[in-house]
């Protein structure tokens, strides 16, 4: 890219804002809920924690040609880093004195590892799926054509790995400071070598569909939805609606499992059956941006409905709080209805 493009960097800034959003927003379980002012000055800290990630996630697979599963093993491989090393809560007892956090953590607790399989699971997935997997499908949703191309240059690149580790080394400075239990040695390698990890796989997930670079098609040529020299796909794809209602069933579903070994194997199933189907219905050519875009709207639209049944961390007024979570709700299904109604190919 050799002009700058200021739709690139109006994707790009709409990614940075809108994954804290869906990381840390859509539930209103802090005590910022309903405060706008709370809110807006979260992003400060947010915004850098959970946008940047999202953006060097998009911006390295774009560049390499990483599909969906690749992505998501990069942003699970950021929910391990994030869970288990920044605010190492995924190795806490009694985290920040959650009145809920024992209830949460004792039924599947796993002494020699010091950790609870149920609150791993949710830290782990709801950061793939929800705080960066959702906010890159909806934003990419929102400008197809736009959609598999770099949105920043190497400064941009630089400046969101800078945010990042600054905000990272604050949380986990304060953390240290606030909390008495830390994560011991082992812990920490053992969670550094599962992002190592998560990192090989995804670089393995390279597509053979073509890479996008300043609206130039590269290794081959799309044509009428068919990919040439690479994989042509067939079947049928349903309607982004449809894709949308199983987003937010699978979403609603996930989210209300109890946090006992039997919720454990019904969480891992929903995420098995979710990304089988997810994946044989992507290989269709009639599959789209869209399609993406609207699995991860229903998926949002999932969280934001919890929202409704989350007690917040501190004093709300109820009011503040139900309006919170009607906000995020439209929100969720405005941003699927917008990309849904997008035009143009990726």
């Amino acid at each position: 890219m050799k002009t700058r493009d200021p739709r690139r960097l109006a994707m790009a800034a709409g990614l940075l804002v809108l994954a804290p959003m869906c990381a840390e927003y859509v539930t209103g379980y802090d005590d910022s809920t309903g405060d706008p002012l709370a809110l807006a000055a979260g992003l400060l800290i947010f915004g850098p924690l959970y946008g940047a990630p999202a953006l060097l996630i998009r911006e390295t697979a774009r560049r390499l040609g990483i599909s969906w599963p690749g992505i998501l093993a990069l942003a699970a491989a950021f929910g391990v880093l994030q869970a288990g090393v920044v605010d190492q809560s995924m190795f806490s007892e009694g985290y920040r004195d959650i009145p809920y956090w024992e209830e949460m953590v004792r039924p599947t607790y796993v002494a020699p590892l010091g950790l609870a399989a149920h609150t791993t699971l949710s830290f782990v997935a709801g950061h793939a799926v929800w705080s960066f997997g959702v906010p890159i499908a909806l934003t990419e949703g929102l400008n197809p054509r736009l959609s598999r191309t770099p949105w920043l240059r190497t400064p941009g690149l630089v400046t969101a790995a800078a945010l990042y580790l600054a905000a990272a080394a604050l949380v986990l400075r304060d953390h240290l400071r606030t909390e008495d239990e830390h994560a011991a040695a082992a812990q920490i390698g053992g969670s550094l070598t599962a992002v190592a990890l998560l990192v090989l796989f995804a670089l393995s997930r390279r597509s053979r569909d073509p890479v996008v670079r300043n609206g130039v098609v590269r290794n081959g040529a799309v044509r009428n939805g068919a990919v040439r020299n690479g994989a042509v796909r067939d079947g049928a794809a349903p309607r982004p609606f449809a894709v949308a209602a199983c987003g937010l069933v699978a979403g609603l579903v996930f989210d209300f499992l109890p946090s006992t070994w039997a919720g454990v194997a019904a969480g891992l199933t929903v995420i098995a059956l979710c990304g089988a189907v997810a994946v044989r219905l992507a290989r269709s050519p009639e599959w789209t941006i869209r399609h993406a875009a609207a699995l991860a709207a229903g998926a949002l639209t999932a969280r934001a409905v919890v929202g409704f049944f989350a007690v917040p961390l501190g004093e709300v007024p109820t009011v503040a709080k139900y309006a919170h979570n009607v906000a995020f709700v439209a929100g969720a299904v405005l941003l699927g209805v917008l990309a849904a109604r997008r035009r143009g190919t990726a």
